[in-house]
């Protein structure tokens, strides 16, 4: 009797230990199937698509013709010739306002053509983001002309380098202005629309700066027409 009473309570006191020990060990659950562990680290947010190189038009590449249907409506020869006219606008002045903020003699000119640097990287955006939706390539490198006017200006110093640089920057604004106006006035594309008065905005600052630097002389106004 005495030997079962013994042997019970080792029973008790062994479940009871055994009991302890498990209530002791850390609970580690095993990761259910197909579940991917959980991190600290911030996650990548995925970079913009669109600012992936675009397709470009190759040097001398004949322009495309006719009109396309769009989503925003049709898209014209002429409103093509905006867009890529504002991207080779962007070609040559941009690194030109980039250069004239560090060689210009007069303050004015250099304080100006940082703003116009800056304002063309915006403008330049917009126009590969309206030529990316419009699937229209752009050209890469400036015309001949726009290159003969960045050799003129950078063949020069001192007050002729700023003479030379608001001349030519004022001439090419005042030739894209009136291609703005035909645009803005005509197209039934209304993306290209919204981007003609984005356009026209950047132009007629771009003017004003370059005008308040006090040297837009008579030799920075093309001849009249009879």
């Amino acid at each position: 009797m005495r030997f079962r009473q013994r042997r019970r309570v080792f029973i008790v006191c062994g479940i009871a230990a055994l009991s302890s020990l498990i209530a002791c060990v850390p609970y580690s659950p095993a990761p259910s199937s197909g579940a991917s562990d959980i991190s600290t680290v911030p996650a990548i947010v995925d970079v913009d698509k669109t600012a992936s190189p675009l397709p470009e038009a190759e040097p001398g590449l004949e322009p495309e013709t006719g009109t396309w249907q769009t989503e925003w409506g049709p898209l014209t020869e002429t409103d093509r010739k905006l867009i890529t006219g504002v991207r080779l606008a962007s070609l040559w002045e941009m690194p030109m306002a980039q250069d004239a903020v560090q060689r210009a003699s007069n303050p004015k000119v250099r304080e100006i053509s940082k703003e116009i640097a800056q304002q063309h990287h915006t403008l330049d955006k917009q126009v590969r983001d309206v030529a990316a939706k419009l699937k229209v390539k752009l050209p890469v490198t400036p015309t001949d002309e726009q290159q003969d006017w960045m050799s003129d200006i950078s063949g020069r110093s001192g007050s002729a380098y700023d003479a030379t640089y608001v001349k030519w920057l004022r001439l090419a604004h005042g030739k894209v202005f009136a291609l703005i106006g035909t645009v803005r006035g005509s197209t039934q594309n209304t993306l290209v629309r919204r981007f003609s008065e984005q356009a026209n905005a950047a132009v007629l600052n771009h003017q004003r700066l370059l005008e308040s630097t006090g040297l837009t002389t008579p030799e920075s106004f093309p001849t009249p027409s009879n």
